[in-house]
C-alpha cells in the first residue's frame, strides 16, 4: 500500500494584495471577503490609522487604512482599492489595501522568517519572507496588526 501525500501540510493558501510597489498576503483562513471602496463613517477620538467604520450586510465592521498603519506614504483610492474583510482575535475588521491580486499557495518550505524591517513595515507585523520564482511576498501577522489594546477599543464600535 502506498501512502497518500497530504499537500495540505506542505502548502499554504494566501490571498495577494498590493500596498505602493510591495506585495503582501495574509492567510486565506483568516479572510472572510474582498470588497470594493464604499462609504467610510468616520468616528472620532481613533488612531490615525482606523478610517471610520463600514456596514456590510448589518455587520458594522471597523476599518484599518494598511498605509497608514504601516506609515507607507497616503495615496488616492481607485477602482483598484479593494477592503479585505478578515477575522482577528474573533472580530471582524477590513483592511484597505492598494489592490487585491489573486490566491496563491506557498509552499511552506519558501517561507523565510522575516528580517528586522522589510521597508516601512516593522518585523512585529510579519509572519515571515516568501520566497517564490519571480518575486518576494512578504506575510502578514495579522494578530499582530492590531495589538489588544487597539482590538478592545475596536470592538466599542460594534465589530
Amino acid at each position: 500500500m502506498s501512502n497518500t501525500v497530504e499537500q495540505n501540510s506542505s502548502e499554504i493558501k494566501f490571498i495577494v494584495f498590493r500596498l505602493g510597489s510591495e506585495e503582501y498576503g495574509v492567510d486565506v483562513q483568516q479572510v472572510k471577503s474582498i470588497e470594493r471602496m464604499e462609504h467610510i463613517t468616520r468616528v472620532p477620538n481613533t488612531p490615525p490609522f482606523v478610517k471610520g467604520v463600514i456596514n456590510l450586510r448589518g455587520v458594522v465592521i471597523p476599518i484599518i487604512d494598511l498605509r497608514r498603519r504601516f506609515s507607507i506614504e497616503q495615496k488616492d483610492y481607485n477602482e483598484s482599492t479593494r477592503i479585505i474583510i478578515v477575522n482577528v482575535e474573533e472580530m471582524e475588521v477590513g483592511l484597505i489595501v492598494d489592490a487585491a491580486n489573486d490566491v496563491i499557495d506557498i509552499p511552506v518550505q519558501a517561507i523565510e522568517p522575516p528580517p528586522k524591517v522589510v521597508g516601512a513595515v516593522e518585523a512585529i507585523y510579519l509572519r515571515g519572507v516568501a520566497k517564490l520564482a519571480n518575486r518576494l511576498l512578504i506575510l502578514l501577522n495579522l494578530d499582530k496588526v492590531l495589538n489588544v489594546d487597539e482590538m478592545k477599543e475596536l470592538e466599542k464600535f460594534g465589530a
